[in-house]
């Protein structure tokens, strides 16, 4: 390849890097701003809605709550799920999370251990969809297996399960013993709060 071709895709390489990158930074704030129901109404390429089928099938494999699953997916709608861009966002950010249920490389290493996906790997989330709600109701599964019964708190245990998706099992245990939220836990679950009919409603209709 010449120099000057060598040139020309680096710089094609590095404009693409620049357009994902300021794609989702816009993404990130307008969520920020104006909270994930702001992001609504969802185009259909967007919507979780799409999802319900696998959301219903894989809830119920994993023992997990459907309607939870569903809005757990609206909670993480807040940013473009192109396979691209989020392949771009990776080169920016090496810890960033894949799929459409935003799953970290370490936690989804974690969950596929002996379950029916343990052959399939993190990169290919951002590609399947399915094996990203998959991958999310075994990660719920495995948090509500870690949670004390009874619990210390008012909240219910979905939303301790929806804390724990977002701030981590650690923290989820801490809510779960009677420790409050703080701000970045607790908008989540207002989200989650705000999400729940339409999520209900989704499932639902997938059920015929």
């Amino acid at each position: 390849m010449g120099r000057l071709r060598r040139a020309a895709v680096l710089a094609g390489a590095l404009s693409v890097v620049a357009l994902g990158g300021w794609l989702l930074r816009w993404g990130a704030a307008r969520a920020h701003t104006m909270g994930v129901a702001g992001l609504t109404p969802q185009t259909p390429s967007r919507d979780p809605a799409r999802l319900a089928a696998e959301v219903r099938a894989h809830a119920e494999a994993a023992g997990v709550n459907e309607v939870l699953l569903m809005a757990i997916l609206y909670n993480e709608s807040y940013k473009p799920h192109g396979a691209l861009l989020e392949r771009v966002w990776q080169l920016l950010h090496r810890d960033s999370a894949f799929g459409v249920a935003n799953m970290h490389r370490r936690t989804y290493e974690r969950t596929r251990s002996g379950r029916p996906f343990a052959g399939r790997g993190w990169t290919e989330l951002p590609d399947d969809p399915e094996l990203a709600v998959q991958a999310a109701a075994w990660h719920l599964h495995d948090l509500h297996a870690r949670l004390p019964h009874p619990t210390s708190t008012s909240f219910t245990r979905d939303e301790l399960l929806a804390m724990g998706y977002n701030a981590g099992a650690r923290n989820m245990l801490r809510f779960a013993r009677g420790r409050q939220p703080g701000p970045q836990a607790r908008a989540y679950l207002d989200r989650l709060r705000e999400h729940w009919q339409q999520a209900r409603r989704a499932v639902r209709e997938a059920g015929g």
